[in-house]
């Protein structure tokens, strides 16, 4: 649920199938999403006031470049790149703190862990021979 990457390699290392291991790895994510976005407003809200308390910037150097992508891409940008980059709950924070409806957080997160599940776990079959598999 934490480590998209850990879903193709432990299902692959357990000698589950391509479908078992990939729909595992997509309920991990989607789990995660679920759950974050759930409580992801509060989380947020509670994290804004706590920034507020300390004198610190509203923005960061980091949180400004999340928020060009969300303005060039949009939230498919932000999903197509959780996994890879911002992991399952940084993605979907990133999401709720950019108040990016629910129901649209859910469906972009689905289609990125589908497809990137997918690519990792074709990845994982293909080079499963290598001794990493076999310990």
């Amino acid at each position: 649920m934490v480590k998209f990457f850990g879903g193709p390699l432990a299902g692959i290392s357990l000698g589950l199938n391509f479908f078992q291991t990939l729909g595992l790895t997509v309920a991990g994510m989607m789990t995660t999403v679920v759950v974050v976005s759930g409580v992801g407003r509060m989380w947020a809200l509670h994290q804004r006031q706590r920034r507020e308390d300390k004198g610190k910037p509203l923005f960061s150097k980091r949180s400004r470049r999340i928020v060009g992508i969300f303005r060039r891409f949009g939230m498919p940008g932000i999903a197509f790149l959780t996994p890879v980059l911002f992991s399952p709950i940084g993605g979907t924070v990133i999401a709720t703190q950019l108040h990016v409806p629910r129901w649209r957080i859910l469906l972009h997160m689905l289609w990125s862990a589908l497809f990137w599940g997918s690519v990792l776990t074709l990845l994982t079959v293909k080079f499963s021979h290598l001794p990493f598999f076999h310990r």
